[in-house]
């Protein structure tokens, strides 16, 4: 990493993976004056200053977790013209509904998540993301919150359950391998800096593994971060907080960067996608009929030429759905 990255402006730091497509998507439900798009990731808002200038009648609610990110974002909406028409809230995704109602506002007509890390996360070096960096292993999106910390969780957390998590949040193959290893480390010296922990990995890890498949320790920091922040817990909440909040013609746009986010967001877009009638009923009913629609089949990836440009773009899976109907059912 590039320490230089971290005194750069936001618009030159971060490059929105899918931008085009993601606009694109959302504009049509964000023409009429007072639409409200939310951001619910919004990192240095690259795609929500993108949406304000191709949908300017539209409003911005950004969120995010972490309050540096609102800071980043802020001075880039500004910086762009377009600040005067964002409200900026430090909450979590999955309290999209609470922030509306504290905002007075009924609903949204746009939602964008781009999941996972932000680029200025991983450029800041003493957040701890970064294996390429010696830095506290601290992992919180939000370095503000009393929450446990990825050295804590290495600390404390029972072999089985280190293991678990390399395993199914980072695909990890040799998971059991490295828990057993960090807990015999733990015995002598707890691990607190990243630079420990990716020096056991690459002890821990078998020579011939490392030679395909990226940096050893890309996996395991995946892992831990994902377990430290509960992204899978909070998003299984966020996606359907996000979906009941959208008014009728609205959109949502999600951004996946790992295979149980994907998930997540895929089975939870398939149960407002389908009809809800009885098996074998003859003629489906207003009340069973689905109340999205898909934008796109299936999930969207980077061509070829983005993901070469932008690293961030090789894992990408971009789904897309609108609102058709209401959600009222007939008693």
């Amino acid at each position: 990493m590039d320490s230089t990255q971290e005194n750069l402006p936001a618009e030159r730091r971060h490059v929105p993976v899918l931008l085009e497509t993601s606009v694109e998507l959302l504009v049509p439900a964000l023409q009429e004056p007072g639409a409200v798009h939310v951001d619910a990731t919004l990192g240095m808002g690259g795609h929500a200053a993108a949406v304000l200038h191709a949908a300017p009648a539209a409003h911005l609610v950004g969120i995010d977790r972490d309050p540096q990110a609102l800071e980043l974002a802020r001075e880039r909406l500004d910086h762009e013209g377009v600040g005067e028409r964002a409200t900026l809230v430090h909450a979590t995704y999955d309290e999209i509904p609470e922030v509306l109602e504290e905002l007075g506002l009924t609903g949204a007509h746009g939602v964008m998540m781009d999941l996972g890390l932000s680029s200025f996360q991983i450029d800041t070096s003493e957040r701890g993301f970064s294996y390429s960096v010696d830095a506290p292993l601290d992992m919180r999106m939000d370095p503000s919150s009393d929450g446990p910390t990825a050295a804590d969780l290495l600390a404390e957390l029972p072999e089985a359950e280190i293991a678990r998590i390399l395993h199914d949040l980072g695909d990890e193959r040799f998971a059991k391998r490295i828990a057993r290893r960090i807990v015999e480390q733990r015995e002598s010296a707890p691990l607190t800096r990243s630079s420990e922990l990716v020096a056991l990995l690459e002890r821990a890890i078998p020579a011939a593994s490392k030679a395909s498949g990226g940096h050893p320790a890309k996996r395991t920091f995946q892992a831990l971060r994902i377990a430290v922040n509960e992204e899978l817990e909070i998003l299984t909440t966020a996606i359907d907080a996000a979906l009941d909040s959208l008014h009728v013609g609205g959109r949502i746009v999600v951004e996946s960067y790992h295979s149980g986010e994907d998930r997540l967001v895929k089975n939870a877009f398939a149960r407002r996608t389908r009809s809800t009638a009885p098996p074998g009923l003859p003629v489906e009913l207003e009340e069973h009929k689905p109340s999205f629609t898909p934008l796109v089949r299936g999930a969207l990836q980077a061509d070829e030429r983005e993901r070469s440009g932008n690293p961030r773009a090789a894992s990408v899976r971009l789904r897309a759905l609108t609102r058709t109907r209401s959600a009222e059912r007939a008693h």
